[in-house]
């Protein structure tokens, strides 16, 4: 069966942020994300599969996830699938799924957070949602100005968990109003903060990651309840935002981990 130009027209159109937030769907790729959003239960719309996906590990597992779910699947070349793709050497495989919706019931007094203020790299905006996953955060809250974390590069860059997790798009004045009437202390990533080893981590907080060059942007950074950093004893000037996040995470939850074990 080959793609409809209905079809090849929406996975077109998914690749800009203005239509693809008009359609609310989403471009996930790769078999790894696809594998991921069909175990979270994402609603497939349709699949693109292309002979290439039965040469990669893990592919025929795909395709019965696919068959599972009830997701139609419309069977093209290799070249045609590279065409439609957005990565160079794409696993044969497209998913389009309706983009999740997490409404403001997802903050709650006592959770752990994670902002995106205005982080504006979609690999960075993904492995910061990945991280998030990995430390068992409760949501992610994406301020106005940081990169769409439904974009097919940084679902990518998420390995598939930004399915895993509420995510919730919020401008950063009605976000602060948010964390405020959950009782929530804000705790944002800055250079000039204390050294996060030597903090003790309120019972709820959400950690802030600004933007890649400005860092956090002033209403958020006079709203923190403490600023924090990664202290860097080498001679790098600063860290990836994504890498910087991660580790303030894994500093941030060491204690909830530890009592997990």
């Amino acid at each position: 069966m080959g793609l409809s130009q209905r079809r090849g027209r929406i996975l077109g159109r998914l690749r800009r942020r203005k239509t693809r937030e008009r359609e609310q769907l989403v471009l996930v790729e790769g078999v790894r994300a696809v594998g991921e959003a069909l175990a979270a239960e994402a609603a497939g719309r349709f699949a693109v599969t292309s002979p290439a996906l039965d040469r990669v590990p893990e592919g025929a597992s795909v395709r019965r996830a696919l068959d599972e779910m009830g997701v139609e699947v419309d069977e093209v070349d290799d070249r045609t699938l590279a065409s439609l793709a957005d990565t160079e050497h794409p696993q044969g495989v497209l998913l389009v799924c309706a983009e999740p919706r997490a409404g403001d019931e997802a903050v709650r007094s006592g959770g752990h957070y994670l902002v995106l203020d205005a982080v504006q790299d979609p690999g960075n905006v993904g492995t910061l949602v990945r991280s998030a996953a990995a430390f068992a955060l409760d949501a992610v809250v994406a301020l106005d100005g940081s990169a769409d974390v439904w974009s097919p590069k940084a679902v990518r860059a998420s390995a598939g968990t930004a399915f895993r997790q509420p995510l919730l798009m919020r401008a950063a004045e009605d976000a602060l109003a948010l964390f405020g009437r959950a009782g929530i202390p804000l705790v944002v990533a800055d250079a000039s903060g204390d050294d996060v080893a030597e903090v003790t981590p309120p019972r709820g907080w959400a950690l802030v990651v600004g933007n890649e060059g400005a860092g956090p942007r002033p209403s958020v950074r006079e709203a923190a309840e403490r600023l924090v950093r990664v202290p860097m004893p080498g001679p790098a000037e600063s860290l990836n935002a994504g890498v910087a996040g991660a580790v303030l995470l894994y500093a941030l939850t060491r204690e909830k981990t530890r009592a997990a074990r």
